[in-house]
């Protein structure tokens, strides 16, 4: 188990959040706001002020801190920009060792290799140091990125499932896929 909060890739800050770092998120979050908002449930109205980021980040790394849910933030080294996280959620251990798998990319960010880095960084993590053995991601159908995502990682196709998530105020089916850690 790991208590860092802490990582790097080749290009990549990957780092563990606390509510001082509220500021950065809710920046992050509005100028992706449209972007976002096709993939995302959405959102109340205090979800883009300051006070609700630094409650959800209090929240996020008490659930760190519970094993129960790892996020991470990815900042570009070489201009120290936020411009997404990955998660890990739904954690479970004991015979499972599985979680489930969501990421967000900045919307000026898309289509340089930035969140593929994160994520194959981040599933290393999960494996190596927090002890998983299996992560599952679901991607909607219709997004094409996420879907390369997904087989440039080799993360293998395991099924469909119909109306899996309410996105932006309608259930939407998805791809389930998963990696193991053999």
């Amino acid at each position: 188990m790991f208590r860092q909060t802490r990582y790097d890739s080749d290009r990549l800050y990957l780092r563990i959040f606390k509510p001082k770092n509220a500021t950065e998120v809710l920046d992050y979050y509005k100028r992706n706001h449209s972007f976002l908002n096709e993939w995302e449930p959405r959102r109340t109205r205090d979800f883009y002020t300051l006070s609700y980021q630094k409650r959800q980040l209090f929240t996020e790394y008490n659930m760190f801190k519970d094993k129960s849910l790892v996020r991470f933030w990815i900042i570009k080294k070489n201009d120290n920009k936020l411009i997404g996280n990955v998660c890990y959620s739904n954690i479970i251990m004991g015979n499972f060792k599985s979680c489930f798998l969501g990421y967000k990319l900045d919307k000026d960010e898309i289509n340089n290799g930035y969140m593929t880095e994160a994520i194959e960084r981040t599933v290393q993590i999960m494996f190596d140091d927090f002890g998983l053995h299996r992560i599952e991601a679901n991607v909607v159908p219709r997004n094409l990125r996420s879907l390369k995502v997904m087989e440039k990682l080799n993360f293998e196709r395991e099924g469909f499932s119909k109306r899996y998530l309410e996105i932006n105020g309608k259930w939407e089916d998805h791809i389930h896929f998963a990696v193991y850690n053999d």
